[in-house]
């Protein structure tokens, strides 16, 4: 019975990381091309799988596509929840917070070329993906709360909304990034290079503490 239960767990073992390769791959390969233009061969190369695993695990091209969305959407709102803000005073929390988000981005430039590839559907496969929608309030609360502390400690004005808020940070370091190839020629200066990055850092952080600041 040990020798089977052995197997069994060896299975399963290789099993997670056979999905967890595939969505790997699908990751890049959506990011790059899109849903419509990725291709299930090009991804099992990758993934050092085939396509009759691919379907096994996911079903479709579509369905994987949505796996990933939730894989990316899930990860970023695990590691926000992971920076325990509730233990930072209000402004630091924010401060934090806004941090971690330009950083993210920078790390993980294919979530939003993956939030750029849904939005062209209309968010037709993130409709499907009630867990994105849960972790999507838990983020609201948790700015809610940090707007609340401020408040009562009396430096952050009352009367903010969570969600605009929580737009707005995603927003000035969301905007900057995918519009980086245009922007940095229209306006002839290099986006990306070290010091226009740490900039732009600066100015996110100002611009969200000018917003919720009491005076």
């Amino acid at each position: 019975m040990a020798g089977t239960g052995g197997r069994r767990g060896g299975r399963i073992r290789d099993a997670d990381a056979t999905r967890a390769r595939i969505l790997a791959a699908a990751r890049t390969e959506f990011a790059r091309k899109g849903l419509g233009g990725a291709r299930v061969d090009a991804i099992a190369t990758r993934a050092r799988a085939n396509k009759r695993m691919i379907y096994h695990y996911f079903g479709s091209k579509e369905r994987l596509f949505e796996a990933v969305l939730e894989d990316a959407y899930l990860g970023i709102r695990a590691a926000e929840q992971g920076l325990n803000l509730d233990l930072l005073a209000p402004e630091e929390a924010l401060e934090t917070l806004v941090r971690f988000t330009w950083d993210y981005y920078l790390k993980h430039p294919e979530f939003l070329t993956l939030v750029n590839s849904e939005n062209l559907h209309r968010a037709r496969h993130l409709k499907k993906l009630p867990a994105v929608r849960a972790a999507g309030a838990r983020l609201v609360g948790m700015v809610q709360a940090i707007l609340d502390r401020g408040v009562a400690a009396g430096v952050f004005r009352p009367g903010i909304d969570a969600v605009q808020l929580n737009v707005t940070i995603a927003a000035v370091g969301y905007y900057y990034l995918t519009n980086r190839f245009t922007g940095s020629w229209i306006y002839e200066r290099d986006f990306m290079d070290r010091a226009r990055l740490d900039e732009r850092l600066a100015f996110n952080l100002e611009t969200i503490l000018r917003l919720v600041r009491a005076d």
